[in-house]
């Protein structure tokens, strides 16, 4: 009787966690780039009353065990990197990856992070920046008095100043892909960092060795369906119900137990 309530309340704490991760995906469904996750589960060690046997010529050994597993644990949380919708938004420093590949930035502290979110600024200094202002790398400038800038697919970036009609190159733009990006590490501002788990960074031209090419007046939008998540909600909701019934009933029966004579 005991087990079912330790059973039921990992089941409780599964549920819980699994709704955490439902209601990140829908706080994120108009997060540019933002990727769906999924939580993942797996059962925990089963208690063994009775092991299986080894066969005897004379019958009446059991070939099975008998045991009764103890609940359920959290495995891990999966990205889905499917392709978001995508979004025209006509601004030319909006930018989106059609496929594979990150864009690769310098975080502060010197080190590399790695986004799909393509929503570029300028800062004081022309230099291409995110929304938090990290720069782009490789670092691009825009020239002073640019009018009009053009990113090409493969992620060359020509620019048009004032007083001249003839667009110059200024720059381009590098890819990351990984060996395993299910193993990149999420720290929050539409950006992940390589881990040993993912492997390290394989820097491309956008549309070469598998990467994606570059969408100007574009911006990939989060891959969270808001059906299917409240469909999932409301399965989780029930599941966690369940499981709440099920040590209210092993309670009642542990009472009864208790009162008998």
């Amino acid at each position: 009787m005991l087990r079912s309530l330790y059973t039921a309340a990992t089941g409780m704490e599964a549920n819980t966690l699994q709704m955490d991760v439902i209601a990140n995906n829908l706080a994120n469904t108009g997060t540019t780039g933002f990727k769906r996750v999924r939580a993942e589960f797996e059962d925990l060690m089963s208690e063994t009353i009775r092991g299986a046997a080894a066969p005897d010529p004379r019958g009446g050994t059991p070939p099975a065990p008998l045991q009764v597993g103890l609940g359920v644990g959290a495995g891990s949380t999966s990205r889905d990197w499917t392709q978001g919708d995508m979004q025209a938004t006509n601004n030319k420093l909006d930018l989106a990856i059609q496929g594979q590949g990150f864009f690769r930035v310098q975080r502060p502290d010197g080190t590399l992070a790695y986004t799909r979110a393509g929503n570029l600024k300028v800062d004081a200094t022309g230099r291409l920046v995110t929304q938090s202002g990290e720069l782009l790398e490789p670092g691009i400038t825009m020239p002073a008095e640019t009018v009009d800038v053009a990113v090409n697919p493969d992620g060359t970036l020509f620019a048009t100043v004032s007083g001249s009609s003839t667009p110059r190159e200024i720059g381009r733009l590098d890819l990351a892909t990984f060996p395993n990006p299910a193993g990149l590490e999420s720290v929050g501002g539409n950006f992940y960092v390589q881990t040993v788990g993912s492997g390290e960074a394989i820097t491309v031209r956008p549309g070469e060795q598998g990467s994606g090419t570059i969408s100007q007046g574009y911006l990939e939008g989060a891959n969270v369906k808001a059906v299917d998540e409240m469909i999932s909600m409301i399965a989780v909701q029930r599941a966690y119900e369940l499981n709440s019934k099920v040590i209210t009933t092993a309670d009642q029966m542990l009472q009864k137990l208790t009162t008998m004579r």
